[in-house]
């Protein structure tokens, strides 16, 4: 099937991945359990910083992403995507995860959260839309494999569903700063207290996020989030100011899952 993946190779509109390990989609070995994984929950995130631009052509139709919509609702041919795309990366720059709740639309805003209902036997999900497609005629929607099964589409390949908009993103990008890697997290901790606290105090979060990257523990020292523009070109100065050089900018789905230290 079509899917928003193919506008990463076809326009650039993302990273994806144009070599896939497969020719056709397919399951997943075993049938997840949806009752195993919650349904996420509709919170306003920064707008993503790939997928989002105002026009894109696919397959000669040009497509006009919505600006900031408030309401929305749709209602179409949902279908499903599966292991052809696991692992490799969505229009927003996420990874696609097929027991995760997420989706397609070519229209919303990446990133946005929708109920999508089968309007034939009422059986409903929340999805996070972070992708971009289908581009199949008459489909609005193209849902995980996870969210397929809990409305019961991954048996049915297709069903008519109503789409409504439950969250839009923030309508202003962000970034995060990162000024430091260190081995050392109690010098990375008095690198964030200088930041928080110095002669220059910052308005935005600092925070250190330690992980392991190549089997060595690094400790990030990050600023942020920090509005994309006027602001973001403030803070590089001000860091500039002080003495602090080439630091790393990093959009939210750049993000890992290091833990988190205030």
């Amino acid at each position: 099937m079509k899917h928003g993946l193919i506008i990463g190779m076809l326009l650039v509109l993302s990273a994806c991945s144009s070599r896939y390990e497969h020719k056709n989609d397919f399951t997943p070995p075993s049938r997840p359990d949806p009752s195993s994984v919650a349904e996420p929950t509709p919170k306003r995130e920064p707008m993503a910083v790939m997928g989002n631009g105002p026009t894109y052509k696919v397959l000669g139709k040009k497509y006009t992403v919505l600006q900031n919509p408030m309401e929305f609702s749709q209602r179409g041919i949902a279908s499903w995507y599966g292991m052809k795309f696991h692992g490799h990366s969505t229009s927003s720059g996420e990874i696609y995860d097929v027991y995760q709740y997420t989706a397609a639309h070519k229209t919303l805003p990446l990133p946005s959260y929708v109920r999508v209902t089968r309007t034939d036997n009422g059986k409903s999900v929340v999805v996070k839309v972070n992708d971009r497609g289908p581009f199949h005629e008459g489909r609005v929607i193209d849902l995980s494999y996870i969210a397929a099964v809990k409305i019961g589409l991954d048996r049915d390949g297709t069903a008519p569903v109503q789409v409504d908009l439950l969250t839009p993103p923030a309508n202003e990008k962000v970034r995060w700063v990162q000024v430091y890697a260190l081995s050392n997290k109690q010098r990375a901790q008095q690198q964030q207290a200088t930041l928080k606290n110095g002669i220059a105090p910052l308005p935005w979060p600092v925070e250190v996020h330690s992980g392991n990257q190549n089997g060595v523990t690094l400790h990030k020292v990050r600023i942020g989030p920090v509005p994309d523009g006027a602001d973001l070109q403030g803070l590089l100065l001000k860091l500039e100011q002080m003495d602090i050089h080439d630091p790393v900018i990093i959009a939210s789905h750049q993000l890992d899952g290091s833990v988190v230290h205030k």
